[in-house]
């Protein structure tokens, strides 16, 4: 049969008639995605805000779907697998972070309008952000704290808090390579905060000064693109943050600007960093 008779044989249309829902909605739950938003109040930009806040959640989401990929593949040596899933979060963060775009040009009057319907709530209650940070190395015990109401949630959180960050699987990583990351910070407590250690820092100072091609040089590079963006992500949400509410102090309690100024001050894999004023 010939390319013709098969286009003449072709449907018109599209198959329309299904016993049930649609195999589309069936596999991306677009019904209950579009409606889960339930605004408290009256304003337009409510839905606006409501709804960019819920696709962050998803983004968040998908990147510690990455990262955790990524510290699998680190832990059994597969350094290309893990680079590619560090490259495919690059262009989610990317996407994340255009996610401040609908607030960024808020000003303190139409956030107002819509501010008191968020109550107690806080972006810094995110338990799936929260993973993030704890995959960064930011660990913090305080922060189940807020989770305790929600068994689930809390139990994967104290999970994430005493498994080794995404760095901590680089430097071990390091160490099997043969590079002298040093024992304390190889033995260190996971479920604390990474502290920067000059050891590290030299380890990386000796990668970046010779062959830009090998493979951890390249994973370097790989985790600096989402180091990169994680503090885009940070200073963004400053700029939004202090242009719809100055300086005033933030929902849930948070110390709002002041607080987000500290964390916009520091930067993750800290080594990969400062080495860089030593090659």
């Amino acid at each position: 049969m010939s390319q013709a008779d098969h286009e003449a044989e072709a449907p018109a249309t599209p198959h329309l008639d299904f016993a049930g829902t649609t195999p589309y909605e069936d596999y991306v739950q677009a019904d209950v995605l579009t409606h889960l938003q339930h605004p408290r109040s009256d304003d337009p930009g409510e839905m606006v805000f409501l709804v960019t806040t819920q696709v962050m959640e998803l983004w968040f989401t998908v990147i510690v779907h990455e990262w955790e990929t990524a510290s699998r593949a680190l832990a059994a040596d597969d350094v290309p697998r893990a680079v590619a899933a560090l490259k495919r979060s690059v262009r989610e963060l990317d996407a994340l972070n255009a996610s401040w775009r609908p607030l960024g040009q808020l000003t303190p009057a139409q956030f107002n309008s819509y501010r008191a319907a968020l109550g107690e709530g806080s972006g810094f209650q995110s338990a799936m952000y929260r993973r993030m940070e704890f995959l960064l190395g930011e660990k913090s015990a305080s922060m189940l704290v807020p989770h305790r109401g929600a068994p689930r949630v809390h139990a994967e959180l104290e999970k994430a808090l005493h498994e080794p960050s995404l760095y901590d699987e680089v430097l071990r990583l390091l160490a099997r390579r043969g590079h002298p990351v040093p024992r304390p910070v190889l033995d260190r407590d996971v479920s604390r905060r990474y502290e920067p250690s000059p050891e590290v820092e030299a380890v990386w100072t000796a990668l970046y000064a010779g062959d830009e091609n090998d493979e951890l040089a390249r994973l370097g590079e790989a985790l600096t693109d989402v180091a990169e963006l994680v503090w885009r992500w940070r200073n963004d949400h400053l700029v939004a943050t202090r242009r719809a509410m100055g300086s005033k102090a933030g929902t849930g309690g948070s110390a709002g600007v002041a607080w987000l100024e500290r964390r916009a001050r520091k930067n993750v894999f800290p080594e990969l960093w400062t080495a860089r004023s030593h090659v």
